[in-house]
C-alpha cells in the first residue's frame, strides 16, 4: 500500500477522531467530496453539488452546565440595552449555537447568535465570532424583529429564523418544519432560563 493510499484511507478516521475529541455542541454538519486526484475536501459550508453529507450535526439535549460570567454579563447588558428579557436572549443563543462563539451553520450563519453575513453587516457587526460583537448585533436584530411584529414573540422568533419577509409572505409563522421547531425550542428554553 502506498503512502498516499494509506493517507487517504486513514483520513476519514483521523478526521472523525479529531472531531470526536474536539467536539463542540451545536457544530455544523460536515460535508466532503473527493476530487479527481483522490484528495478529500471537508467543509461545513458546501460550495457545490459535489459535496455529500459526511457527519451529521448533533445537538445535546440539555444546556451546557456553565456559561462564563463574561458571557452572562454581555447578555444582561445587551438584553437591557435593547429591552429584551434575559431568558429570551439566552434561549436564542442556546438554540442557535449552544453558546459556541465559533459556530458556523451550513447556510453561513456565524457566532453565538448565528448572524448571516448580510444581517451582521446591517447590525454593524465587524467580527461575528467575537461574543460581544455578535451578542450586540443579535440582540439588536431580535429587538428589530419584535418591533416589526408588535412584540409578538412567536412571529419575531420566526422572523429571526426564516426572515421577516417569509413571515409577512405567509401571514404568520412560515410552514417550514425548521422554523416551527425553532420557535418551539426557543420558547421551551425561555421557560427553562426563567
Amino acid at each position: 500500500m502506498s503512502y498516499l493510499t494509506r493517507k487517504t484511507s486513514l483520513a476519514p478516521l483521523l478526521i472523525a477522531g479529531w472531531l470526536w475529541v474536539n467536539a463542540v455542541p451545536a457544530a455544523a454538519d460536515i460535508y466532503k467530496y473527493v476530487d479527481e486526484d483522490g484528495v478529500m475536501h471537508f467543509t461545513n459550508t458546501p460550495t457545490g453539488s459535489e459535496y455529500r453529507l459526511y457527519l451529521k450535526e448533533s445537538t445535546p439535549s440539555r444546556p451546557r452546565a456553565a456559561v462564563s460570567s463574561a458571557v452572562e454579563d454581555l447578555i444582561a447588558h445587551y438584553a437591557s440595552t435593547y429591552r429584551l428579557e434575559k431568558a429570551l436572549v439566552k434561549a436564542v443563543i442556546r438554540v442557535e449555537s449552544n453558546y459556541n462563539p465559533r459556530a458556523v451553520s451550513p447556510k453561513g450563519a456565524q457566532g453565538m447568535m448565528q448572524l448571516i453575513p448580510s444581517t451582521a453587516r446591517d447590525m454593524q457587526v465587524s467580527d461575528p465570532f467575537d461574543p460581544e460583537d455578535n451578542i450586540r448585533g443579535g440582540t439588536r436584530y431580535l429587538r428589530l424583529m419584535l418591533d416589526q411584529f408588535n412584540d409578538n414573540i412567536d412571529l419575531a422568533l420566526a422572523a429571526y429564523n426564516a426572515g421577516p419577509n417569509a413571515v409577512r409572505r405567509h401571514g404568520g409563522i412560515p410552514p417550514f418544519a425548521e422554523t416551527r421547531n425553532y420557535v418551539r425550542k426557543v420558547k421551551e428554553f425561555i421557560q427553562h432560563y426563567r
